[in-house]
Formats: C-alpha cells, sequence, structure tokens
C-alpha cells in the first residue's frame, strides 16, 4: 500500500474508531468460529486420528469424497435434503411475504400490533418445544387424532409414517418462522415514498393495485436478495429438529445430509469422512448461491453483488 492510503486509513480509524470498536466482537465471532475452523478441513483429505492430530495424519485424497458418493445413502440424502428445501422455499418463502403485505394494509394499529405479535411469539419457542408440542399433538393419543377421530377418522401415526414427515417438518417451520420474517418485508416497506400511494390513488387506483405495482416492486430487492441466500442453502437443513423428531422408520423421507453427518462423525467418530461431507455441502452451496445470483443478474438489475 502507499503512504497516502496508509494515512486514509489511519485517518478513518481515528474519526469513526467507535464504529470499529462496535465492530470488533463481529469479527472476533466469524475470525474464531468461522474463519479459524477452515484450518481443520484439511482432515476431510487424512485419516485423521486424534492421537497424532492433524499434522501427524496420513494423507489419503479424495477417499472420503469417493466413499460418500459411492455410499448407498448418498442420492436418499440428496434428495430428502433438496426436497426439503425446495418445498419450504415454494412456501415458506412466499408465506412471509404475504403476512408482510396483509399486515400492511391493516389500518387499525391496535389491532395489527396484538396480530404482529402473535405472529412473532412462535419464533421465541425453543426448538426442543416446538418438537415436544409436535410429538404431544400428533401421537395416537394426541389432540389432531382426537380431532380427527371425532369425523370417524382413524388414528394416525404422523410421526411414524415417512409420508408426513417433510409436510410437517415444513409447515411447522412455516408456524414458527413466519412472523419473525414478515418483519424484513415490513422493514422495506416503510420505506417507500408515501406520494407513490397518493398518486395511485389519485389516478383511480385500488388497494390491490397499489400493492401490485407499488408495494410487490418497493420490496423486490429486498425478495432477491433474501431468494438468493436461501438458495445458498438448498443443501442445508437444520439437524436440530430434524434428530427430534425423526426415526428409523421414517429415514427413508427424513434422513438428510447433517443427520448424517452427526451419526457418522459424533456417534462412530468418523471424523475425516464427516468433514469431507460437510465440506462437499459447502462447495455446492456457493456454486448454489452463485448461479442464483448470475441468473438473478439476468433478468433484473437487482442482485446480491
Amino acid at each position: 500500500m502507499t503512504q497516502s492510503t496508509w494515512s486514509t486509513i489511519r485517518s478513518d480509524l481515528k474519526r469513526h474508531w467507535a464504529v470499529y470498536v462496535m465492530a470488533l466482537p463481529v469479527i472476533a465471532y466469524y475470525a474464531i468460529f468461522h474463519y479459524g475452523p477452515m484450518y481443520g478441513l484439511q482432515i476431510a483429505f487424512k485419516d485423521f486420528s486424534p492421537a497424532k492430530g492433524i499434522w501427524g495424519s496420513s494423507w489419503v485424497g479424495f477417499k472420503h469424497f469417493e466413499s460418500f458418493f459411492n455410499g448407498i445413502y448418498f442420492w436418499r440424502l440428496i434428495k430428502n435434503t433438496i426436497l426439503i428445501n425446495v418445498y419450504d422455499l415454494l412456501f415458506g418463502f412466499p408465506a412471509a411475504i404475504i403476512l408482510a403485505l396483509l399486515l400492511n394494509e391493516i389500518r387499525q394499529s391496535a389491532f395489527k400490533r396484538v396480530v404482529q405479535t402473535i405472529s412473532y411469539l412462535p419464533h421465541f419457542i425453543s426448538i426442543v418445544i416446538v418438537a415436544g408440542m409436535m410429538v404431544d399433538f400428533l401421537s395416537r393419543s394426541g389432540l389432531i387424532n382426537q380431532i380427527l377421530g371425532s369425523f370417524g377418522v382413524e388414528p394416525i401415526d404422523f410421526l411414524k409414517e415417512e409420508g408426513w414427515f417433510r409436510f410437517l417438518f415444513v409447515s411447522s417451520g412455516i408456524w414458527q418462522g413466519i412472523g419473525w420474517g414478515s418483519i424484513v418485508y415490513l422493514a422495506a416497506m416503510a420505506t417507500i415514498d408515501p406520494t407513490l400511494y397518493e398518486a395511485a390513488r389519485m389516478d383511480g387506483a385500488n388497494r390491490f393495485q397499489q400493492v401490485l405495482h407499488i408495494t410487490i416492486p418497493g420490496i423486490m430487492p429486498t425478495i432477491v436478495i433474501l431468494f438468493i441466500l436461501n438458495m445458498g442453502n438448498m443443501l442445508t437443513v437444520g439437524s436440530e429438529k430434524v434428530l427430534l423428531l425423526y426415526n428409523p422408520l421414517t429415514y427413508e423421507t427424513s434422513d438428510v445430509i447433517s443427520t448424517y453427518v452427526y451419526r457418522k462423525g459424533v456417534l462412530e467418530a468418523s471424523y475425516s469422512f464427516t468433514a469431507a461431507v460437510g465440506l462437499f455441502n459447502s462447495v455446492i452451496s456457493f456454486i448454489l448461491i452463485v448461479a442464483a445470483n448470475s441468473f438473478v443478474k439476468r433478468i433484473s438489475e437487482n442482485k446480491l453483488w
């Protein structure tokens, strides 16, 4: 760097030192918990032994990757992970947008606050509690089967039948996250110029037309950015809720990459193998997010970078 560049950096640090101090905890978090562990990725190419350490373990190249690709569960894991994310993208992603649009149209502030509070509350419920509620409600003697029984329907083992797992997982996720997810879109709507709505009303546009031609285009950059970020998570499903809800009877539709990594890495101590699977997952996610951003750039002006 030139002398002038260093001078500019020192001047900026001196002028905005408080901002940099506030940013330090965030920088430290990512450095310690995200960038630091990248050093250990090399065990994906080694037969790692805790006794020998990372440097002492022998190199095996792509052995663990080949073992994963040729494994009997490979296509099942990929299919389940992608399908759960596709269902969530098709139903969960627009759900928060629709709720935000509906909330934005409520004119009674007291009622709007009540609806917002009720919709936000599930986000603060622990996944363990949510899973416990689902187990109780969906058991053969649970509330859902009692309601169905009153209509003459035979009890259903929802959590023991593989056909129900994806629906239950995605729908419970929508219920838990729809209110919290709508906050971003409501914030984006607050930045839309009110004079646009006034002009539309003067031109005779009804409320639906105002939403269609002003509100949705106004929040489109936010929608695009969140869509691209969601595309980057197409091979990522949180293992916590799956581990709490699945069982060997539902593995055919519920076993995903993260739960497989947990079983192999934690329960069987196959550290190198699971590191290889995790690295594969991260590389594919990176490719997906770049591809999604490139596709969006071709069809609109909105993009992540």
